[in-house]
């Protein structure tokens, strides 16, 4: 029993492993234009101001005033700021003239200025996983009022008439501006989660790790995605050290951050394509792929093969590929074999010269194409290079070194540049256009610093 309990003990101290994967920190860049946006879009103001004099269910008539209409409502001013753990703190400034029958008989116009306030609060819906925000407590506070109503009326009468009739209309028909501007902007998360297929390899999809959180300065969102396999094997994220956003950019604005971890995790979809066949015999500005050639770095391959045959190359890349990150480089590391074979005619197969084991490490430049993280590489250095058979007898791999790494470059890193053309997919995130996006590679981590049109 004690042993027991000191293992519960010691799983409570242990901190627990940040999940690597994807973050984004929302900044009131982005929220400033999507609620912006939703109001202008949605023209939510001005509908509400066209139902003011419809009867609707439930709704009681207004002592002291009839035919009730809202008109000239003003552009509305959107101020908000982030409170810390809860949401956004919402302010809606706008007016309108309110107009109708008074109690005296005589056409009644108000006009007046207001702010509209709320709460809203970020959670994360339940059945979909999505984020998602919900108003609390919208208050209408007016700021100015004028009438119409005569002069030398006694100012305690009307200024009762004005707050007991704008405090009974005003809630019911501005408030329901927030609840739908929050719907428009929730309807942008919809697509978030949804799978995104990687070519005809697999899917990744970004799934919530928890509920966002708020700060003083952003929004942070945390994704553990889910890197898929098109038979359905799931590729689990290795946990490659901790990756954070840098502290240097600008407080407001706005960050996309994708680990080294996830990055190995999707380009092991393509693994299997960066296996490659070469038959060419003229190859960019290589010396003929010839058993004549190959003899130049080995003799042995002159005694077997007197006459020219034509070299066969199959690269197999037997472990997973693998992304690093430091400050202002990324590389891609890549082990397998490098297999030669002299070619035979009449359709007999080809003869195994050596079967090489290497490991060599391309270097990666990062660029976005629409919604997709592109990479483009180049050969950065031949690492290691061992031999693991030979049909031509021992040899001194050191001297293939030369040949090797310029086959790499011209033979084999275009037909990987072509198989990365396919892009990874970024997250659907509030119609955020990635393009605009200035990239930059820290410790461990490729960071997008998303910018508005």
């Amino acid at each position: 029993m004690l042993w027991i309990l000191c293992l519960a003990l010691c799983s409570l101290l242990t901190p627990a492993r940040a999940d690597p994967g994807a973050l984004v920190r929302l900044g009131m860049d982005v929220l400033n234009r999507e609620v912006q946006n939703a109001m202008n879009e949605s023209h939510i103001l001005e509908k509400m101001a066209a139902e003011a004099g419809q009867k609707r269910p439930g709704m009681k008539p207004i002592k002291g005033i009839t035919d009730l209409k809202v008109k000239d409502v003003l552009l509305p001013v959107i101020t908000m700021n982030f409170m810390p753990g809860v949401g956004v703190f919402q302010c809606v400034s706008t007016g309108m003239t309110i107009t109708g029958k008074s109690f005296m008989g005589g056409n009644m116009e108000i006009i007046v200025v207001l702010n509209i306030t709320a709460t809203n609060r970020l959670l994360q819906d339940e059945e979909t996983g999505l984020p998602m925000f919900k108003s609390e407590g919208c208050e209408v506070i007016l700021v100015s009022v004028k009438t119409n109503l005569p002069s030398n009326m006694l100012p305690k009468v009307v200024n009762k008439f004005l707050d007991s009739t704008l405090h009974k209309v005003l809630p019911g028909l501005m408030c329901p501006a927030i609840d739908a501007v929050l719907v428009y902007v929730n309807k942008k998360w919809a697509s978030l989660n949804a799978p995104m297929p990687v070519g005809q390899m697999g899917t990744v999809q970004y799934v919530l790790t928890s509920v966002p959180t708020t700060t003083a300065s952003y929004i942070q969102v945390d994704f553990s995605p889910v890197v898929q396999q098109q038979k359905g094997n799931t590729i689990q994220l290795a946990d490659a050290g901790g990756a954070a956003f840098p502290e240097d950019y600008v407080e407001g604005s706005s960050q996309l951050l994708l680990s080294a971890a996830f990055l190995t995790a999707e380009l092991a979809l393509l693994q299997k394509s960066f296996d490659v066949k070469v038959k060419d015999t003229m190859i960019g500005e290589l010396p003929p792929q010839t058993t004549v050639t190959l003899a130049g770095f080995i003799p042995k391959v002159a005694e077997a093969y007197p006459k020219s045959k034509p070299l066969v190359t199959k690269i197999r890349i037997n472990k997973s590929p693998k992304v690093t990150m430091k400050t202002g480089k990324s590389l891609l590391h890549l082990h397998g074999t490098l297999e030669m074979f002299a070619a035979r005619r009449r359709g007999k197969p080809p003869v195994s010269l050596f079967v090489l084991e290497t490991h060599f490490n391309l270097k990666i430049q990062y660029s976005v194409h629409e919604d997709r993280l592109q990479m483009t590489t180049s050969l950065d250095r031949l690492l290691s290079m061992s031999r693991r058979s030979s049909s031509i007898g021992p040899f001194k791999e050191k001297k293939l070194t030369g040949f090797i790494t310029d086959f790499l470059q011209e033979a084999y890193i275009p037909v990987i540049n072509d198989i990365l053309q396919v892009g990874f997919p970024l997250p659907d995130l509030l119609d955020m256009n990635y393009n605009l996006a200035e990239l930059d590679i820290t410790e461990n981590a490729l960071v997008l610093d998303l910018k508005l049109d």
